[in-house]
């Protein structure tokens, strides 16, 4: 077996290589379409494709057209959350940072970790992507100026012109968003592989194409997750507890997982709250026992995860009275 780390950055990745017989390598490569190819040539004189294992951080989009490269060329290829290399450095006691230090350190990553292969998503997992990523960043800037706008009509002395600057832009950037939901919607309704996932998940009421885009997306139509309380904590809807012998007490809170998707489903969970008959008998019955609103919307945006995992796996629509007690 051959083991290769990969630091990506923009132009250049730098690669080193590890063999079980303790051989090591390092060497820079292009980001490009000859520099991909070399470095695969490079690879294969030390092992077969088949017994080459790749281990990268998912830096940016950087990452992407190397890994299918390599991918394509019948390598093993992992991609890494960069925590996961961060927290394997401090095991590893390795202060030291730089782009050979990180590579040789993803390398002994895929040695002594063998971590989960990583596999292409389908096209329409990209063009998602990038149609969610554009309209968080116009409804981000949306509400900055929202705020500035509030801002100058507190003024007395308030400049009639830039707030009808402020007004245009805000029109402008609400017919984009308004754009993107369309184009969002006949992706989610075109012909591709998650098809049947988008229906099952569109009937679920209080989830539409935002949210059916959200949760295939982040989970890659839950193939990250082999149960439905791994797409919740995935999603970052799990609380954890913080507690350590005697003296640590921590209240137990949510965090962590995708912070995306999991506002997405809090936006679910508002409107499932309201027109879903299941999560809204669920809702009242939070509120009942005396949740507050958010916490037990937050349970709800939970329940909606479990629902969506359950409807895409078993292959069904949502149905208000599965298992509920005549």
């Amino acid at each position: 077996m051959l083991y290769v780390g990969v630091d990506i950055a923009c132009a250049t990745a730098q690669v080193a290589w590890l063999t079980v017989e303790g051989a090591t390598g390092q060497q820079t490569v292009a980001q490009s379409e000859e520099g991909h190819r070399g470095l695969i040539r490079q690879l294969q004189q030390f092992a077969l494709a088949s017994q080459t294992r790749v281990v990268m951080e998912a830096t940016g989009t950087y990452w992407l057209a190397l890994a299918l490269a390599l991918h394509d060329a019948g390598m093993a290829v992992s991609v890494l959350n960069p925590s996961q290399a961060r927290h394997f450095a401090k095991v590893c006691l390795k202060r030291a940072k730089s782009d050979p230090v990180d590579a040789a350190l993803l390398a002994e990553f895929g040695r002594r970790m063998e971590p989960a292969l990583w596999t292409p998503p389908p096209a329409v997992c990209s063009h998602l992507q990038q149609v969610l990523a554009r309209r968080r960043q116009l409804v981000e800037m949306r509400t900055a100026e929202l705020n500035h706008l509030h801002a100058l009509q507190q003024r007395p002395d308030v400049l009639p012109c830039l707030v009808a600057q402020v007004r245009d832009h805000l029109a402008l950037l609400t017919q984009g968003i308004d754009h993107l939901n369309d184009v969002l919607k006949e992706l989610t309704n075109g012909q591709h592989e998650w098809q049947i996932a988008v229906r099952h998940l569109c009937s679920i009421p209080g989830v539409g194409a935002l949210g059916a885009a959200a949760l295939l997306t982040a989970t890659h139509c839950f193939a990250r997750c082999e149960t439905p309380e791994q797409a919740a904590a995935f999603a970052g809807l799990v609380p954890y507890r913080h507690e350590s012998g005697s003296s640590v007490r921590g209240k137990a809170h949510i965090g962590g997982g995708h912070p995306d998707l999991r506002q997405v489903l809090y936006m679910c969970a508002l409107s499932a709250s309201r027109c879903n008959p299941v999560l809204r008998a669920f809702y009242h019955r939070l509120l009942a026992h005396g949740k507050a609103k958010r916490a037990a919307l937050c349970a709800v945006a939970r329940k909606l995860v479990h629902i969506a995992w359950a409807l895409v796996t078993k292959d069904r629509d949502f149905d208000p009275s599965f298992a509920t007690p005549t």
